[in-house]
């Protein structure tokens, strides 16, 4: 047996059940396109950049080229396109997508949802070229699922200023970025504001957090505001509370379970191939019926989680999703993606605890998006709450 065109295979992109077809036809050569440029300009660098741990900066103007922001606000396009953008982003590459789910999901959602007509038409312009690059301040060292009741860093107004202090962890594109939205704890009324930081203001620092073993390319820091002075034309006017950062969080939450998607397909495409072309004991590790379950079992679960975002996406559309739903998909499509990438690097044996293979970047890269976005067990209890009326966290 020769080797074999894993391209020309049925079904050479997974999607089983054509879900792509729910697509309009502009939609979808629209995605067809996207593919295509990530195929070519980010794939084949992705794990030397992963490898390196440096974020590849002369990406962006290509980004930008590109024209993928903000596709549903912006452009009209469904929800349903964007996701599956979202997840052909991470299926490419998992950094570059939280690259884009920080700028264009977090910071730039942030300013879609909260800023005032007059801010979004300051800022909007600008962010949507990338000609400024943001990221989003929200967790803390000591604050991250319990975060809504315990934001530490705090606001003080000062006439028509607005001081800023605190600190806050892992936040993406920070120690390049040229904004950053920050939410603090107003001290006279004790809610959650938010505002734009300009990162070249005194008393703003931010510091590369080093050895990861996921995200590699993603530029996380460590931020520390020191008596930061904005002014409150700088405070996003309709972020005045947790439950408003929240809208946010709601729509970025679904991003992520896409990319749990996203990395699905991306553990299948290698793991099929490999054990397609692969021969031990003289034939295709596809012979072997073991093998071939795994195979079917990363399918399945990539089929299932891809078809709960789908209808979830459909409800985004018809503006009838809730929270608990996007904590569902969340919490669901990671633990299957957990389980489908641990499956693919078994697949691969020893090869797949090396990044040139392709599976060792998939594989360590899952346990980031296990985690961000509400971790597995807070999104179970969101969850279980909607559902039995009982909270069992505060």
């Amino acid at each position: 047996m020769g080797i074999i065109d894993v391209d020309n295979l049925p079904y050479p992109d997974g999607d089983f059940y054509a879900f792509e077809d729910l697509l309009t036809d502009k939609e979808r050569d629209r995605l067809h396109e996207i593919r295509a440029w990530l195929a070519a300009e980010v794939k084949p660098h992705a794990a030397d950049w992963w490898n390196a741990g440096e974020f590849p900066h002369h990406m962006i103007p290509k980004v930008a080229e590109l024209d993928v922001m903000s596709p549903v606000y912006r452009q009209g396009y469904s929800n349903l396109f964007a996701g599956l953008c979202h997840a052909e982003m991470t299926r490419a590459d998992t950094s570059f997508a939280t690259f884009m789910g920080v700028h264009d999901g977090l910071f730039t959602g942030s300013i879609e949802a909260l800023a005032s007509e007059e801010q979004k038409a300051a800022w909007l312009p600008d962010i949507y070229a990338m000609k400024k690059i943001g990221a989003f301040g929200l967790t803390e060292p000591l604050g991250g699922s319990d975060v809504a009741g315990g934001t530490r860093t705090t606001a003080r107004r000062d006439g028509d200023n607005w001081i800023l202090n605190g600190e806050k962890r892992w936040i993406g594109n920070a120690t390049f970025s040229d904004w950053v939205v920050i939410y603090a704890r107003d001290l006279e009324d004790n809610q959650v504001k938010g505002f734009m930081v300009d990162t070249k203001t005194p008393g703003y620092s931010a510091t590369k957090i080093e050895n990861k073993i996921a995200l590699r390319t993603v530029q996380n820091a460590d931020i520390v505001l020191d008596n930061v002075v904005v002014g409150d034309e700088f405070h996003l006017k309709g972020a005045n509370s947790f439950r408003d950062t929240n809208k946010v969080l709601k729509v970025t939450r679904l991003a992520v379970a896409w990319q749990a998607v996203g990395q699905q397909m991306a553990a299948f495409d290698v793991a099929r191939k490999y054990a397609v072309e692969r021969k031990q004991f003289g034939k295709p590790l596809a012979s072997f019926q073991l093998v071939q379950e795994q195979l079917v079992k990363i399918l399945g679960n990539t089929v299932s989680s891809l078809g709960m975002m789908v209808r979830l996406a459909q409800l985004e559309d018809l503006g009838q999703a809730k929270d608990e739903q996007s904590a569902l998909a969340k919490a669901f499509t990671t633990a299957r993606m957990r389980e489908s990438v641990a499956l693919g690097r078994s697949i691969l044996g020893g090869n797949g605890i090396v990044t040139d293979y392709g599976m060792a970047k998939i594989f360590a890269d899952a346990e980031a998006i296990y985690s961000y976005e509400g971790t597995y067990e807070i999104n179970t209890l969101v969850t279980g709450r909607a559902i039995t009326g009982v909270a069992a966290f505060v």
